[in-house]
């Protein structure tokens, strides 16, 4: 059942959310380069591995680029007739698994001052036309090449550009004409209660990097679902307010003794730093499966093929122990 059937569910019928087992239990495949190898054979095997841990949605997120003047590049260009392989590949060959497929567009700020995505801003209007007209026009044509995915993300973390809510409901207006599927935006864990706009969309969309213990705190299971239990109430308060169901569009932790206090900071190592990844997922999988108001989690992150991620990566064997144990058969 998708978020959308769970929405409907709540709002039409007045039913009770569903269990722990129809929540989404998803991986977002992530790539060396720019996206070449969603299109591999690669990704046909990394497909068929999640699958066999439980995973039952995988992410992919399409770049482009991002200038100080507003402007858009398309680091990879978006033929569509036909369609490029590395969006729709994914796509068939998840579905022929049984799985499902999720696009979440991402701006790549390396090259530009900004220093992460959720820096964008600009300081005259010129550029806001700019980055608005520019970014409308890729993200509609990744929306156009992803028919067939069975959700789509219009933004990732762009929280400096929120108070432009006129310009954002046109990109969904735009992205919604061509893309049939349910939507969200993937909102910065601080951030999500800024968004003007989840009316327009089928879910909220939350980047589930919470702190959950203080400095000096230790990251034991107790503390850890201390730390959850807060923010699960505050999500489920203002979900409730704004008639939405939430999604963790991505969760996940580095290996890092810090990995608890500073979910977001990709920096590895310290005193078991192994076992506080593990363990903070482990907690988190736990949470999320027993709460009523999130309907399910994208990791973050895998690569196919041999690669894997210096940080937050789901492959090391204790990660794949605890996603086989909260979500596999």
């Amino acid at each position: 059942m998708s978020w959308l059937g769970l929405l409907v569910l709540a709002l039409l019928t007045g039913s009770a959310p569903p269990t722990s087992a129809h929540k989404v239990r998803g991986m977002t495949v992530s790539c060396p380069t720019d996206g070449v190898e969603w299109g591999t054979d690669a990704m046909v095997d990394s497909l068929r591995e999640l699958k066999a841990l439980g995973v039952e949605w995988v992410a992919i997120h399409p770049y482009a680029g991002i200038r100080e003047d507003g402007g858009v590049p398309q680091w990879r260009r978006l033929a569509l007739d036909p369609p490029p392989a590395w969006i729709t590949r994914p796509i068939a060959e998840a579905h022929r698994l049984g799985m499902k497929v999720m696009v979440k567009p991402h701006l790549g700020y390396w090259g530009s001052r900004f220093s992460w995505r959720g820096d964008i801003t600009f300081d005259d209007e010129a550029a806001w036309q700019r980055f608005f007209g520019e970014y409308t026009a890729w993200i509609v044509q990744v929306a156009r090449a992803s028919k067939g995915a069975d959700a789509f993300v219009v933004g990732t973390e762009l929280d400096r550009t929120l108070h432009r809510e006129a310009d954002w409901r046109r990109v969904i207006a735009a992205v919604d004409a061509v893309y049939e599927g349910p939507l969200t935006y993937a909102a910065n864990w601080p951030d999500y209660q800024k968004v003007p706009f989840w009316d327009a969309l089928d879910v909220i969309g939350v980047q589930a990097y919470f702190p959950l213990v203080e400095g000096g705190e230790a990251p034991t299971e107790a503390n850890l679902r201390a730390g959850w239990r807060k923010h699960l109430a505050a999500l489920g308060a203002y979900s409730r307010a704004q008639r939405r169901y939430v999604v963790f569009t991505e969760l996940g932790y580095t290996a890092s003794a810090q990995a608890a206090e500073k979910p977001w900071d990709d920096t590895n190592g310290g005193p078991d730093a192994e076992a506080v990844q593990a363990r903070a997922l482990d907690v988190a999988l736990e949470m999320v499966a027993h709460d009523d108001r999130v309907v399910g989690s994208f990791l973050w992150k895998w690569y196919p093929g041999p690669w894997q991620p210096r940080n937050f990566s789901m492959k090391r064997a204790a990660v794949r122990q605890v996603i086989r144990r909260h979500w596999g058969q």
